[in-house]
């Protein structure tokens, strides 16, 4: 399975960051699988924002979870991450990754990655 981030590398703040991931090698909606967004602050640990789940149900990390929004395309095996009301506090790498569990923030919890993007949150 392979996973791909696209999206703006530079976000206004106040804005909406909207980031893609497309999934090819396998679809989203078969196996029991959980698609999540992560983000990696420079400096700081792996934070879980949010999954959406095989049957399309969505779970956000409580502490974001006015801000977030995830959904799916299937028809193009894409999902897609909105965060709202951006501030700089928001710059980091960003991750699509699949999992069999959502809500985990270590590396080896998920079984396939996207290479990371890059959103700074600047004016």
């Amino acid at each position: 399975v392979q996973l791909q981030e696209s999206g703006p590398g530079l976000v206004k703040p106040s804005q909406t960051l909207s980031l893609t991931c497309t999934v090819s090698g396998a679809s989203m909606t078969t196996g029991l699988y959980f698609w999540s967004w992560l983000r990696q602050p420079p400096g700081k640990g792996l934070e879980w924002l949010g999954a959406i789940a095989y049957s399309g149900s969505t779970y956000y990390n409580p502490s974001l979870k006015s801000r977030t929004s995830i959904s799916r395309d299937t028809s193009k095996n894409q999902f897609t991450l909105q965060l709202s009301s951006v501030t700089p506090e928001d710059t980091a790498v960003y991750h699509c990754a699949r999992g069999d569990f959502y809500g985990l923030g270590r590396p080896d919890d998920y079984d396939s990655w996207g290479q990371g993007t890059q959103v700074t949150v600047s004016s």
